[in-house]
């Protein structure tokens, strides 16, 4: 009884109690739309269905506190494809794994939907029996024609991602090869971790290549809310009837999102750290 006693106080003191020690900070990150319950939920969830999750959030829990504050401030659900969990290897730990969240590329399509601009995000894979025709300048979309009902399609070829926005236009249409998507994948330091979703869920990583480049060419909620915010300092700034002008107000910069995808880069590990094999 004693054993089973300690084994639950030692559970209750780990990186799950701390989330939820935490509970009010997180509050005041999420989203407003956000669950904050679920939110929780999903984060206790995800280590504790996992052994080696649970085990690198133990050794070092503020890492994972950190990294579910990036989780919280992008309003992403962690432990699912929106933001990833994965354990890896930390130089600063001794070679122990701590945890790493890595955005999705559903979460990147929900950070563009959120920004308001766009009525769909249409990304998908393209296999080598499939038809793909897209011609730059005389098409404004591609035109992708599969069969559902073959035994197999093929090995991944390509992938391409566009919006479509709330004006009816069409975005740039992003089309990248199998070269390309390997260029990208070759820049991951977690690529051969058995934990790395490019080992877990290689079409996924694929669909993430082309929706973080499309990031470059619609608005994300980090911009749309940089925007939002300029905007209403600018107004606030207008001078009032027959007195005189006030000097610009510059919105406060945002070094920790980065500028193409909207995403939080605190938490980001050295790239020295390597990933768990």
């Amino acid at each position: 009884m004693n054993q089973i006693s300690n084994a639950v106080a030692k559970r209750d003191d780990g990186p799950a109690a701390q989330l939820q020690q935490y509970r009010d900070e997180y509050a005041a990150l999420v989203p407003s739309h956000i669950n904050l319950d679920q939110w929780i939920r999903l984060a206790v969830g995800a280590i504790r269905g996992n052994e080696d999750l649970e085990e690198a959030a133990r050794n070092d829990v503020g890492v994972f506190l950190r990294e579910m504050k990036t989780a919280a401030r992008l309003g992403l659900e962690p432990g699912t494809e929106q933001f990833y969990l994965t354990p890896r290897k930390s130089k600063a730990h001794r070679g122990q794994p701590i945890i790493k969240g890595i955005v999705g590329y559903q979460g990147i399509v929900e950070l563009v939907y959120r920004a308001g601009a766009v009525s769909s995000v249409i990304v998908e894979t393209v296999r080598q029996s499939d038809t793909f025709r897209y011609t730059p300048g005389r098409d404004e979309r591609p035109i992708h024609e599969i069969d559902w009902f073959a035994d197999d399609r093929g090995p991944l070829v390509g992938v391409y991602a566009y919006a479509v926005m709330k004006d009816g236009a069409t975005s740039k249409v992003v089309v990248l090869n199998k070269r390309q998507v390997m260029e990208a994948k070759a820049k991951s330091d977690s690529r051969n971790s058995q934990y790395s979703p490019w080992q877990t869920n290689e079409e996924a990583m694929w669909l993430k290549t082309a929706v973080r480049r499309l990031a470059k060419w619609v608005p994300t909620s980090a911009e749309y809310m940089r925007e939002q915010l300029r905007a209403a300092k600018e107004v606030a700034a207008e001078p009032a009837p027959d007195a005189p002008p006030l000097p610009p107000v510059q919105a406060a910069p945002l070094d920790d999102v980065d500028p193409d995808t909207g995403e939080v880069l605190e938490g980001e590990l050295l790239d020295d750290d390597q990933p768990a094999q």
